[in-house]
């Protein structure tokens, strides 16, 4: 019992972390004076010391790897996994710099991801899939 509670609040702690950067990243106007790529960067930091993911590592890998890499963390669910996926892909749409589109890819693989594992259909991951290809097109 008590290694399924450990879990449950590494699930939570992990959700935690990731719905504030998802909220710095999509907030309203806050910290006007740093750039999306800026905010990134710290929030990249704030994602690594909070959880263990190195985001760069996270970028290089392929997709069977970043599976993987991603199944080894404690605490990434479905709604985890699809919560890194958004960062990724708002940060991508945002951004214009050749890591934009290295961003909304690794977003795609993870909704894949998401797709794959979870039981149930979402038309709204759907729809995000959809946005990230018309982007890339």
């Amino acid at each position: 019992m008590e290694q399924k509670d450990y879990l449950l609040r590494e699930i939570e702690k992990i959700g935690l972390v990731l719905r504030a950067i998802l909220n710095r990243i999509t907030g309203s106007g806050e910290n006007l004076a740093l750039t999306i790529e800026d905010q990134f960067i710290a929030e990249k930091e704030l994602l690594f010391t909070e959880s263990g993911i190195d985001s760069d590592k996270l970028m290089s890998l392929n997709e069977s790897e970043t599976n993987n890499y991603i199944a080894s963390f404690r605490g990434m669910n479905v709604t985890n996994i699809e919560c890194l996926a958004d960062i990724l892909r708002e940060t991508g749409l945002k951004i214009k710099s050749e890591n934009a589109n290295l961003m909304l890819q690794k977003a795609l693989e993870l909704y894949n991801t998401c797709s794959s594992t979870d039981k149930t259909f979402s038309f709204e991951r759907e729809d995000k899939m959809n946005e990230i290809k018309n982007a890339l097109q």
